[in-house]
């Protein structure tokens, strides 16, 4: 498939995000920037910019003032992607927390940034509200707890303080998901979100003409990347609450979604749904499919191009360093399958061996990372003695090369390699192998204990719609016919109807994979 890139058009730039939507609005103060995907409720540039100046006032006028921390648990939306951006005005840090997180890990967060002020969804009883006022009785110092409606409060703005001009200054602190750790708190000034944002927008060629999505948790660190992305473009996005697959193809299909993604598993979800209707284009206008935050198996580029008809330009990033490398739909195929990008302007990385000398290209090592797009160390500062080596690059935990072409291919987790009879097989490349199977949608590889073999490589997957059941035998054949070495050929297989996800990007769990097989034989 050939398909001429947009042009994208000219990108608008400001010292913050603040700062980015006033421009936005003064350029194009009609056009479209927020579609709700329930019920089509429609903000302008312009309205938005007016909607977020009047709830900062309402919000200084309750007491948000310079030097609060406020943490805000909102579901994606209207109301949220104003609030964030109505405290992006205010003096303050905001601290947003995805609203999947249950109790346990939610007063976690509350507990390590004792904000003076928590924000919520007025949403009645059993939901975050009824459960923000129950946790907030187990703190020594609970915070002010402040609802908001659908229905934004707004005030005078003629009393808000002077508008922030230093982008320079700490005001963000996301918060990771790990599976096993507690949740950090990464510490971001507006200048790194700015460069994610903007370097977002030049990659996936965005312009005026595209409708996005945010369909993944707007407080990841992806949803205030992704709002630069749009302020700076001049796109419009499609919001929604939750990601349910038939409910976001349809939403996506009324409002003519032209680029949208998230993670793997949001690719492999559209991927779903497009096979059971294979006779019919379900979005006809999506161009591309652009995303992060877990490993992409490189068949998928291909089904993507043939299934759905766009392009898949995978990147990569963290919550400490939102976007390190970005496909484009200007790359050859073979660079979107077997690459995660090229770098992005501003970030350098270094990939170093286990023994501490920096890798040559095409040598896999751990990726580190450097530049003013890395984040300003964690909220607690003792984490940052092991996450930054001396000369001061983030580790990043992760597995990769640089190619001779500039581009970054990231091939596993240091955690993520299983140990079988002593030989080093990384559960990234087995992934691969497993996705090109007809019958799989979806898979994971992880190493079980075995009192023989150390571990032994387990292969848990889901199936496609229309597939009858996969047998072991099936799999043992498939690996023996792509030609890999015996040792990477799984010895145990499990079926489930889901694989189970965490976190804001639905990255499979593989902690809880290992928890519900490791007794099997």
């Amino acid at each position: 498939m050939t398909r001429e890139p947009p042009s994208g058009g000219p990108l608008l730039a400001a010292p913050t995000v603040w700062g980015l939507l006033v421009a936005r609005a003064g350029a194009s103060p009609e056009a479209p920037l927020l579609i709700d995907g329930v019920d089509g409720r429609t903000l302008t540039a312009g309205q938005t910019l007016q909607a977020a100046t009047g709830l900062a006032a309402w919000l200084n006028a309750q007491g948000v003032c310079a030097g609060s921390v406020v943490t805000w648990q909102m579901p994606t939306g209207i109301a949220a992607f104003v609030l964030q951006l109505a405290l992006a005005r205010l003096p303050v840090v905001q601290n947003p927390v995805i609203s999947l997180y249950g109790p346990a890990e939610t007063q976690l967060v509350l507990r390590r940034h004792r904000p003076s002020v928590f924000i919520v969804p007025r949403d009645g009883e059993g939901g975050l509200q009824a459960r923000a006022s129950t946790l907030l009785e187990r703190l020594d110092a609970p915070p002010l707890l402040l609802s908001l409606p659908d229905e934004l409060p707004a005030a005078d703005p003629s009393r808000l303080p002077a508008e922030p001009g230093n982008g320079q200054a700490v005001r963000w602190i996301h918060v990771t998901s790990g599976s096993t750790a507690e949740p950090k708190g990464v510490r971001h000034a507006d200048e790194a979100l700015l460069r994610a944002g903007l370097r977002l927008a030049e990659a996936m060629q965005a312009g005026p003409q595209d409708v996005g999505t945010i369909a993944f948790p707007i407080a990841h660190v992806g949803g205030a990347m992704y709002t630069v992305m749009m302020l700076a473009s001049g796109a419009s996005a499609v919001l929604l609450p939750r990601y349910q697959a038939a409910e976001a193809v349809a939403a996506f299909a009324r409002h003519g979604v032209t680029v949208t993604g998230g993670s793997t598993a949001h690719y492999q979800a559209l991927l779903a749904e497009q096979r059971r209707q294979p006779g019919q284009r379900l979005l006809p206008v999506l161009r591309l499919l652009t995303g992060g935050g877990a490993p992409k198996p490189p068949a998928l580029v291909a089904q993507v191009r043939d299934e759905l008809g766009c392009v898949l330009a995978h990147a990569y990033g963290m919550t400490e360093a939102p976007l390190v490398a970005s496909g484009c739909a200007a790359h050859t195929e073979e660079q979107l399958a077997f690459s995660d990008g090229a770098l992005v302007a501003g970030m350098q990385v270094r990939v170093v061996a286990p023994d501490g000398r920096v890798c040559p290209t095409g040598e896999d090592g751990e990726i580190r990372v450097r530049g003013p797009g890395v984040f300003r160390g964690y909220t607690d500062p003792a984490l940052d003695r092991v996450a930054f080596d001396d000369e001061g690059w983030f580790r990043t935990g992760d597995l990769g090369h640089l190619r001779d072409d500039g581009h970054l291919a990231v091939t596993g987790r240091l955690k993520d390699v299983i140990i079988r009879k002593g030989e080093n097989i990384s559960a990234s490349e087995v992934e691969d192998v497993l996705s090109r199977h007809p019958k799989v949608a979806a898979a994971a590889a992880i190493g079980l204990p075995d009192a023989e073999r150390g571990e032994r490589l387990c292969a848990v997957v889901e199936l496609r719609p229309q597939a009858e059941g996969l047998e072991l035998a099936e799999v043992i054949a498939w690996f023996e016919a792509a030609g890999v070495m015996r040792q990477k050929i799984p010895e145990q297989l499990e079926v489930l109807a889901a694989l189970p996800r965490l976190g804001g990007m639905n990255k499979v769990s593989k902690t809880e994979l290992r928890r519900r097989f490791a007794g099997g034989s």
